[in-house]
């Protein structure tokens, strides 16, 4: 994906992915709708996830560690945002933090404000209670997490780190993990699948606007120094 139209072709299917997201959020709402959940809530597609839901069971102890390791991605977000600010006091204006920090704050501000939103809307619970608690399911809180913050890490490792074998080895571990995170959070029971799949489309094209975002802000930056 190269050319002049890079930054488009990336926010065009970054803003695909975020309309899919929609479509799939309404097809939940719609498509074969049964009380199956925990105290007879109503989750669609329900047969499917009844299936998928009895297929893996319910499996606490990956529960509990996906949850730990849930900080992963919020320190990784703490460190680039003090890497923010540590070029804002060395350079002492806003506006001459790199674009592409100041673009990734509030890419993640985006990513906490879509949580927040549907903890105050829910689409899906659980389909267990966790600690008494009946919680808001849809998207996976933590895989929307995961899958939205560790590409940024990817992204940002590549253009600030020179060594080929550091950049080789974080991508092999953030895959690795990034992986790990989605199948436990998959198979601990603690979601319905839908609720893991409206995740990763989410998070998918969240991420594409991003990177498509700092491309198409870099590019524009180069040609009016030109």
């Amino acid at each position: 994906m190269n050319g002049k139209s890079k930054e488009k072709k990336l926010l065009l299917i970054g803003a695909s992915m975020i309309g899919l997201f929609i479509l799939w959020t309404l097809l939940i709402r719609t498509i074969d709708v049964q009380p199956i959940g925990a105290d007879g809530t109503d989750i669609g597609f329900a047969r499917l996830n009844t299936w998928f839901h009895r297929f893996t069971g319910v499996h606490m102890r990956i529960y509990t560690i996906t949850d730990w390791l849930g900080l992963v991605p919020i320190a990784i977000c703490m460190m680039f945002g003090g890497l923010g600010l540590v070029q804002l006091i060395r350079r002492r204006s806003f506006l001459k933090v790199d674009s592409d920090l100041l673009l990734l704050g509030g890419y993640y501000v985006l990513v906490i404000a879509g949580y927040l939103i549907f903890e105050m809307i829910p689409i899906n619970y659980r389909p267990i209670r966790i600690e008494s608690c009946l919680e808001a399911s849809y998207p996976s809180s933590t895989t929307l997490l995961v899958l939205s913050v560790m590409p940024t890490l990817s992204f940002q490792l590549h253009r600030r780190v020179r060594c080929t074998a550091i950049r080789k080895t974080a991508d092999a571990l953030n895959l690795f993990f990034s992986l790990f995170m989605v199948a436990g959070r998959t198979v601990s029971g603690v979601h319905w699948l839908t609720d893991i799949m409206g995740a990763v489309i989410l998070s998918t094209g969240l991420y594409l606007m991003y990177h498509g975002s700092v491309v198409w802000t870099e590019k524009k930056q180069r040609k009016e120094l030109r």
